[in-house]
């Protein structure tokens, strides 16, 4: 572990951020290819890996941002509660994320082109699946890039 913070540490931070991003995606591309293995599945089994998958999510953003941003606070903000500053990140974001919903098209898999979210668009449904794809991953980019705003943050402050 040590020798991969070493690496990220070392290398231009735009380039870990990719890096970091291409692993994440990789490892999704790895956990969708799954379907190509599987000809049906239970809709109890399938409600129940959402649920798991659901829960892993919450989880790492309370244990990844919440939680550091939390203990960051009195060294940031003396005057305010310590859980102001991230519970104001945090309804700022998910209210960015409901107005993505409301306003970007997207469809979701298995609806119908008539159940497209969004503003109305004649585009394709692909591009509506990808558009979904997109909506839906801009979480785990920002929070990759928080990381690494983090890790920069404390490495400058090292320096200066």
């Amino acid at each position: 572990m040590e020798s991969i913070i070493t690496f990220f540490k070392g290398i231009d931070p735009v380039l870990g951020a990719l890096l970091a991003t291409l692993f994440t995606w990789g490892l999704t591309a790895i956990g969708a290819s799954m379907v190509f293995f599987v000809k049906a599945l239970n809709r109890q089994l399938l409600d129940g890996m959402l649920g798991f998958t659901g829960g892993v999510m919450i989880a790492a953003s309370y244990w990844s941002l919440l939680a550091p941003a939390i203990d960051m606070t009195p060294n940031v903000a003396p005057n305010l509660p310590v859980w102001f500053p991230a519970a104001v990140g945090f309804l700022m974001g998910a209210f960015f994320l409901y107005g993505l919903d409301k306003f970007m098209p997207h469809l979701h898999i298995n609806f119908d082109r008539s159940q497209a979210e969004g503003v109305k668009t004649d585009w394709q449904r692909t591009t509506l699946l990808v558009l979904a794809i997109t909506l839906h991953n801009i979480p785990e980019g920002l929070a990759v890039g928080v990381l690494f705003g983090a890790l920069l943050r404390h490495a400058w402050s090292r320096y200066c």
